[in-house]
């Protein structure tokens, strides 16, 4: 029963915090100025034609009207239609989440490889040169920008050793070989800057248990560090890395733009660049709200997860 109120609770939050995204996401793209149906005629277009077509888009409308109008759609299915290609919002963005959507589970899977380990061995060798030559990799990894990895990495394994392709994607239909090899590089790339992040929380938590009172007794009683390290520490080091690994998803998607664009990836990062440059606001706010989306839902799955790993927090959160 408190499973139920727990889930239930957190949908309700999670519907609110949908909702108010959604108006907040039309609200600034209101204010902006400019016009997409004066962008769709040119610079040289009189006046009655931008009315016109700005009364064919609905764009005359008051802005209640088309919020509602655009919600409406997206309770439906249906995302709407682009006001500069006329084809359905749908259509562009499925093979765009195709692409998108690998890249940043690749880069999410790479970020653990690299975090976990890494992390426990930086701690637990913490007073070793190994120990601190790791910390500052992870320091590096975090000060270099994600587009000048990516950048090094295609110069190293693409232009230089012909390993990988550089640019571009040949799309599924290509067969699963050349589309998952075009997406190592910036997989990789995201998952190196991700796993450099998670990595410090990583070793602040095993540190963290290395100093409890708990891990100290396990050692008294004649287990080995590893061993103490192994039953007492996984429920603890989870829960702060679980945490951060939902307050990241943010950060893997705004870098999931930037790879895109460094690997001329036709993702929804350089569809939301397009759409933006064409000033086509439907498509804009589509792709913003589902990328908010995806962000509290996961955060909603972080909190849910609590409960599994520790009982006691999850019943606080509650």
């Amino acid at each position: 029963m408190n499973w139920i109120l727990l889930v239930g609770r957190r949908l309700l939050i999670l519907a609110a915090s949908l909702f108010a995204a959604s108006l907040l996401v039309f609200a600034i793209l209101a204010v902006l100025p400019g016009s997409a149906a004066q962008v769709i005629l040119g610079t040289q277009a009189t006046p009655e034609s931008v009315a016109q077509l700005s009364q064919q888009l609905g764009l005359d409308k008051p802005l209640v009207t088309q919020y509602l109008d655009w919600a409406g759609g997206l309770l439906r299915g249906d995302l709407g239609t682009s006001y500069v290609s006329s084809q359905p919002i749908s259509a562009l963005l499925g093979p765009a989440i195709e692409i998108t959507g690998p890249l940043i589970v690749g880069a999410m899977i790479i970020g653990l490889l690299i975090a976990i380990p890494l992390g426990m061995a930086s701690a637990v060798r913490s007073s070793k040169p190994s120990g601190t030559a790791i910390t500052v990799a992870s320091q590096l990894g975090i000060a270099i920008p994600t587009f000048v990895g990516g950048l090094l990495l295609a110069k190293a394994f693409a232009l230089e050793l012909h390993w990988l392709p550089p640019t571009g994607f040949p799309g599924w239909s290509a067969g699963a070989g050349p589309a998952l090899k075009a997406l190592v590089l910036p997989a990789v790339t995201l998952g190196l800057a991700e796993g450099a992040i998670l990595l410090r929380f990583v070793r602040s938590s095993v540190l963290e248990v290395l100093r409890s009172d708990y891990y100290r007794t396990a050692r008294a009683k004649g287990l080995r560090p590893l061993q103490a390290l192994a039953r007492h520490g996984p429920r603890n080091i989870l829960i702060p890395l679980v945490t951060v690994f939902g307050l990241e998803a943010g950060g893997l998607i705004v870098g999931a733009i930037v790879v895109e664009n460094v690997f001329v990836l036709p993702g929804v990062g350089s569809q939301l660049v397009a759409e933006i440059s064409n000033r086509d606001l439907i498509g804009v706010q589509d792709i913003v709200l589902l990328a908010s989306a995806v962000v509290l839902i996961l955060n909603f799955l972080v909190d849910l997860s609590y409960r599994v790993l520790d009982p006691r927090v999850g019943g606080e959160r509650a």
